[in-house]
């Protein structure tokens, strides 16, 4: 697998819709991720993401408006200890709950599938990241259908060791802009992490399709001290 551009890959793609980036930030000393959501329709554009304990959760910006809450309101990020949980749905407390009990990732998320919202039955993509005594780790999985049939969930899950400075994995829902929306193909894409946090923010915010997105969510752990910085982008005010 080669390594591509962060930028160039979002820019490239006008819905990957929901996203995660969880990587090492370039000068190596912090553990990054990143969470963004998309919307075409206006029950999904309709959200903006709160800051909730030290993990967020999204809530409808106009309350009017919200028609089905069921798949748009979710704890995306939660924290336990020293692993931090992204996700793109309530399986966010899944994880966090088998976490708990000493499952694994992968354990933990044997009691979900994709999201029963046919034909797209969209992907669930989840992360964890592990940050203690300077050492960093974290694992990616996906959950979907197979090729559409909604009789059978293809599970993957990818974990990563001592991740090199600069470089990170983004996986998304949605391959491509298509009906139906056909789902993330292959292992989590090998992605560049450049700047600090601001710049990070910045750079995946700009190249975000401007019709679609909705919000974003950026952290930097210290690897050392386990101390975070955050930064939150929502287009609705």
């Amino acid at each position: 697998m080669k390594q591509i551009s962060l930028e160039t890959e979002l820019k490239n793609n006008t819905y990957p819709g929901r996203g995660i980036v969880i990587g090492r930030s370039e000068d190596g000393t912090k553990a990054v991720t990143a969470y963004f959501i998309m919307g075409r329709s206006s029950n999904s554009r309709n959200r903006v993401f709160v800051t909730e304990g030290e993990g967020i959760r999204t809530e409808a910006f106009d309350p009017a408006k919200l028609e089905d809450p069921s798949l748009i309101i979710y704890a995306p990020v939660r924290v336990l200890g020293n692993k931090t949980i992204v996700t793109n749905g309530d399986q966010t407390d899944t994880v966090y709950e088998g976490l708990d009990e000493e499952l694994t990732f992968e354990q933990s998320l044997r009691k979900r599938e994709f999201e029963p919202d046919g034909p797209n039955y969209t992907p669930r993509i989840s992360g964890v990241m592990h940050v203690a005594n300077g050492q960093y780790t974290y694992s990616m999985s996906i959950l979907k259908s197979n090729q559409g049939d909604a009789d059978s969930c293809n599970r993957y899950t990818f974990s990563y060791e001592n991740p090199k400075a600069g470089q990170g994995r983004f996986i998304h829902t949605y391959a491509r802009n298509e009906e139906p929306l056909p789902s993330f193909e292959g292992e989590p894409k090998w992605v560049d992490i450049k700047g600090d946090i601001d710049s990070f923010t910045d750079m995946i915010w700009n190249s975000l399709n401007e019709e679609n997105k909705v919000s974003l969510f950026v952290r930097f752990i210290d690897i050392c001290s386990g101390e975070y910085e955050t930064r939150i982008i929502n287009k609705n005010q």
